[in-house]
């Protein structure tokens, strides 16, 4: 689970679009340095707050390798949360 508080800080309410994006640093193909693994639009009165969580199963981890095979290989990622991709917190962890 990776989770993500996102403030409002303006004067308006707003809308906006938190993204999560994982790179595998030990895959054993080339992955995309950051891969949009899930999002969700939310709503924000001003000056409010909301908590995001996004899950992180097999399904985002998993990746086809050259043969077709769906693929889960353990090592090290990095996760990626914000609202878009340049702006982000980063958190890692490893698979075993």
């Amino acid at each position: 689970m990776a989770t993500i508080t996102i403030l409002n800080t303006g004067k308006y309410d707003g809308e906006e679009i938190v993204q999560m994006y994982i790179r595998d640093l030990t895959s054993s193909i080339i992955r995309p340095v950051k891969e949009l693994k899930g999002f969700e639009k939310i709503n924000l009165k001003a000056g409010e707050s909301k908590t995001i969580q996004f899950s992180i199963t097999d399904k985002e981890l998993s990746f086809f390798d050259g043969d077709g095979n769906e693929k889960i290989e353990p090592g090290k990622f990095h996760v990626f949360i914000g609202t878009d991709s340049k702006n982000t917190q980063k958190l890692d962890f490893e698979l075993k």
